[in-house]
């Protein structure tokens, strides 16, 4: 039989092909009426869109790229936190009728630009999403904005003058979290900062530091110590505080893997979660609820923030040089059984 053109579609709705153009991109601007009528001939002729030829008409494809730091590099790779923003990203993209395109990459390879500059002449996408930590890295953004493709940083911890960027609240979040450590009565709140190169997680120790200042608790440098997001560096951190003389009576961390290694530290020593020690975390990871005790913890609207990331790309469609909003998706505190009152 041969292929349905937009042509047939037009003839049997009754509309123009212009019109037929709209309704298959999901353009808004068609009355429901003539919507439904282009729909039902659709149907009727099982025509598909031919996007390959529209795509290079248009000298990009129908298509969104999500670019983030392969974390199979790490000791301890926390593909919840890449899944989440898969799904957030996919989820937008499918409501536009658009394809996600994921692309690990590593962060420090000699070849890291060209092989930016390679996938953007291969697949001509409409734009970038660049998850943090690789947002942060001004080599990473640069290497992609020399090719003029439309780009969102997501949650780069530092300011992107000209570049659309969506983040969380993690400085008003950590301060929140803080704040409910002290209402527990906890006077002793140590903090395990995280990886120094993420500047996603900066945010993370102001935060705990504005929520030391308004409980009226003060700064005691021996309660902050740094970790590197990893299971490991949390349980190391965790032997250091509590071989304190004075040692804290909750143990805030910036991620939820360091959180973790702080209670398989603080139940080897015997500790009781959270009658002799309250600890908390942040992304609420799955790991979070499979521990034990269940973590409270920071929920990071990672599915959220990528959402938005691929709706200001789609809804802009070009990079105007001017500076940028910065989008807020809000984080919120997830309380659960590892925290409570401090021990009198």
């Amino acid at each position: 039989m041969p292929r349905v053109t937009i042509d047939d579609v037009a003839e049997l709705a009754g509309v123009s092909i212009k019109t037929v153009s709209r309704v298959a991109n999901g353009e808004r601007n068609v009355r429901p009426s003539t919507r439904e009528r282009v729909e039902q001939a659709i149907a009727q002729l099982n025509y598909r869109a031919n996007f390959s030829a529209r795509n290079l008409a248009r000298q990009h494809s129908h298509l969104i790229v999500l670019v983030y730091e392969d974390p199979s590099r790490y000791e301890t790779p926390s593909a919840d936190y890449v899944i989440r923003m898969q799904n957030g990203a996919l989820r937008a993209c499918r409501q536009q009728r658009y394809e996600l395109l994921i692309h690990p990459c590593i962060h420090g390879t000699a070849n890291l630009r060209r092989e930016l500059n390679d996938l953007v002449g291969r697949v001509r996408p409409t734009g970038i999403v660049i998850a943090a930590p690789l947002s942060s890295m001004a080599d990473v953004v640069d290497a992609i904005a020399e090719t003029r493709t439309p780009l969102v940083c997501l949650s780069p911890g530092v300011e992107t003058p000209g570049r659309p960027t969506v983040a969380t609240n993690d400085r008003e979040i950590c301060a929140e979290m803080t704040r409910y450590l002290a209402s527990l009565g906890h006077r002793q709140i140590a903090f395990v900062s995280g990886n120094p190169d993420h500047t996603a997680v900066s945010n993370r120790l102001p935060g705990y530091l504005d929520g030391l200042r308004q409980s009226d608790l003060k700064y005691a440098a021996r309660l902050v110590v740094a970790g590197d997001n990893s299971v490991q560096s949390g349980e190391v951190a965790a032997e250091s505080l509590l071989a304190l003389a004075r040692p804290p009576t909750a143990i805030f961390a910036a991620n939820d893997d360091m959180a973790a290694g702080v209670l398989r530290v603080a139940l080897r020593r015997g500790l009781r979660i959270p009658d002799d020690l309250s600890v908390a975390g942040f992304d609420d990871s799955a790991l979070a609820s499979h521990v034990f005790p269940a973590l409270t913890t920071i929920r990071q609207p990672l599915a959220r923030i990528a959402e938005q990331a691929v709706r200001v790309l789609i809804g802009t469609g070009e990079v105007t040089g001017s500076v940028a909003d910065t989008s807020i998706v809000p984080s919120s505190l997830v309380i659960r059984d590892s925290t409570g009152p401090a021990p009198s």
